[in-house]
């Protein structure tokens, strides 16, 4: 049986492709922080607004694991993007952490890191 953070997370990742901001916001925690890939730190209300210049043109994730911890769940991944980014496209691999928290109003996205990797890495390569 799917897990609500399991359920939530692929909403997210289709909120993320549809630039769907309400549900974006809906879903991330008020503190939420975003470490991308270059070690940039985004607070919720950059991170959302990012949509305005950004855009997913496909998004899929792999190598799903989900790891609970009472009020806390990790989740790491593989994803791969192509997008646009001031009309300038992009293909991306990399690891991501979600760090999901159960508050009171229900679960909510605080965290989420991205890691590069190589188009031919696995989840087996080593780290």
């Amino acid at each position: 049986m799917r897990s609500e953070v399991e359920r939530l997370r692929d909403v997210f990742d289709e909120a993320e492709l549809r630039a769907d901001v309400d549900a974006l916001n809906a879903l991330l925690a008020d503190d939420f922080r975003s470490i991308g890939e270059q070690g940039h730190v985004l607070d919720k209300a950059r991170w959302v607004g990012k949509f305005a210049e950004f855009a997913y043109v496909s998004l899929e994730s792999s190598d799903v694991e989900v790891s609970f911890y009472g009020h806390a769940a990790i989740v790491r991944c593989v994803q791969r993007s192509r997008s646009l980014w001031r009309g300038q496209e992009m293909a991306l691999t990399t690891r991501v952490g979600q760090t999901w928290v159960e508050l009171p109003e229900g679960w909510r996205l605080a965290g989420l890191q991205f890691s590069s990797l190589s188009a031919a890495a696995t989840s087996s390569a080593p780290a």
